[in-house]
């Protein structure tokens, strides 16, 4: 569901994954249509940098238990 946000409406995704700050820079940026590109390209790697995160955090957990 995230993928899908982050590729209509790329600043909503950082503020989904509790980075407000750069879901207005996001927003900004989105604003001229050039920038929608890299917006989108933007919100995608910080998507996968997220889930990647959250997968480090749980494995880390698993061990320490």
């Amino acid at each position: 569901m995230r993928l899908i946000i982050s590729l209509f409406l790329p600043w909503l995704t950082f503020f989904t994954i509790g980075r407000p700050i750069a879901g207005v820079i996001c927003l900004i940026l989105q604003i001229s249509l050039i920038g929608w590109i890299p917006a989108t390209i933007w919100a995608v790697y910080a998507l996968s940098q997220y889930k990647t995160d959250q997968k480090i955090v749980a494995a880390l957990s698993q061990t320490r238990a």
